[in-house]
């Protein structure tokens, strides 16, 4: 069952000065970039779908969510959130989503597996975009396992991805989510605009590889090594057998692997 989005309370509590939410959608994404092309649009704005007939991850991968689920792109302008974008913004997002879970449900322990999934127990509970557009409009898609069990999702995804009722019982509100977000995650990027460290230590808390063995996708280059934590860049630290080296783009997600 969906829950219903309070567009009041979410232009309040989270600062949103543009709210649409929606039955269906190709992709909140397409639509994100169609409010963010337009200046007359007031920013911060965000666009929630019940459900997505189009979604995808990162690299043109499929997205599976169940019906319900938080499927949602915010519209960031540089000029209301007061700091200019950075690469780093994306890990912020993981960052502070990740904390935002975690104080609506304390039992909830999510990870942050480089770059921007939420992982618990090894499996994806939610993924992020970030794009740049046009005029300092930056584009944060964010997708949260917030409903959906076990028994909801295509069996090949069943060891892979989880849900909050898998984890607690119980599916988790999405405006719930967004209000506790949204505030978090401008508050950081701020931070870090001056104190770029604060992400690193912050993004530590939250690593669920730091010390593991990883594997980096980029292109057709594979990169196998110890995780050694992030630089202040969001650049991933690995410790190869050859030295280390520093990571500005790739995945840990195998190509093979196809949706989430």
């Amino acid at each position: 069952m969906t829950d219903d989005i309070d567009i009041a309370a979410l232009r309040e509590q989270g600062g949103l000065a543009t709210v649409e939410v929606h039955a269906c959608l190709g992709s909140t994404m397409e639509r994100a970039r169609v409010l963010a092309a337009d200046m007359a649009v007031a920013m911060p704005a965000v666009v929630v779908a019940d459900r997505q007939t189009a979604g995808h991850g990162r690299r043109g991968t499929r997205w599976w969510q169940a019906e319900g689920s938080l499927a949602v792109s915010i519209v960031l302008d540089d000029r209301v959130v007061g700091v200019p974008t950075q690469p780093t913004w994306s890990l912020a997002c993981a960052v502070a989503l990740a904390e935002a879970i975690a104080a609506l449900e304390p039992a909830v322990d999510p990870r942050v597996k480089w770059p921007n999934d939420l992982i618990v127990d090894g499996r994806k509970l939610a993924g992020i975009l970030l794009e740049i557009a046009p005029a300092g409009r930056t584009i944060l898609g964010i997708g949260v396992n917030t409903t959906g069990g076990g028994g909801a999702r295509p069996p090949q995804l069943r060891d892979r991805i989880t849900s909050l009722p898998d984890l607690t019982g119980r599916p988790l509100s999405r405006g719930a989510v967004l209000i506790e977000f949204l505030p978090r995650f401008v508050e950081l990027v701020r931070l870090i605009h001056g104190t770029p460290e604060v992400l690193v230590d912050q993004y530590r808390a939250r690593c669920g590889i730091t010390g593991q063995a990883v594997t980096v996708y980029r292109g057709e280059e594979r990169i196998d090594g110890v995780c050694g934590g992030i630089r202040n860049d969001g650049s991933l630290i690995v410790d190869t057998t050859t030295g280390r080296q520093w990571i500005t783009s790739g995945s840990l997600t195998a190509p093979e692997c196809g949706a989430w």
